[in-house]
């Protein structure tokens, strides 16, 4: 399901990606700065909700970090792009024996996300030069308390911008 949201947004925006095929496709194992020859890589975050799958307990967070890396394979004259993103998950604190859940992000955010997102294929893939643009992801509610960096996948993995 998850997925679908992010297709349709990029979807939305295939006009500015110079009508070429591209697919987002959602991988656990893309490591941050060690992306394939010939592939580019992003890094951005922006707010999401978590919620545990052991007690239900949902908690939010202002800065959940993405990866992303993108090719655009040039060889036929159809070119086609494949991103991979890799969502960087967060542990209940409350549950002793909790497991990393994956961000559930507001609509508008994925939106957000993707527009940079495509702003960076088009500048590495098509040698565009946009200039300086920065839309803000949207963020509603309350984040009780401090970052905990014992329960965040991006902190263990030294990319978190929030890391204690």
């Amino acid at each position: 399901m998850a997925s679908m949201l992010w297709n349709k947004a990029l979807k939305e925006r295939e006009s500015e990606l110079h009508e070429d095929t591209w697919n987002i496709v959602f991988d656990e194992s893309v490591v941050a700065h060690k992306q394939a020859p010939g592939w580019y890589q992003y890094i951005s975050g922006s707010f999401a909700r978590f919620c545990c799958s052991l007690c239900k307990r949902s908690w939010m967070s202002k800065r959940v970090q993405v990866v992303f890396h993108f090719y655009l394979n040039t060889a036929s004259s159809a070119k086609s792009g494949t991103i991979k993103v890799r969502r960087f998950k967060q542990k209940c604190r409350r549950c002793a024996e909790a497991q990393m859940e994956d961000p559930n992000f507001p609509v508008d955010n994925i939106d957000v996300l993707v527009e940079r997102l495509v702003e960076k294929i088009r500048i590495r893939c098509y040698s565009e030069n946009l200039g300086e643009t920065n839309r803000g992801s949207h963020f509603s509610g309350r984040v009780n308390g401090p970052h905990e960096s014992s329960h965040c996948e991006a902190c263990r993995e030294g990319i978190c911008s929030q890391a204690t």
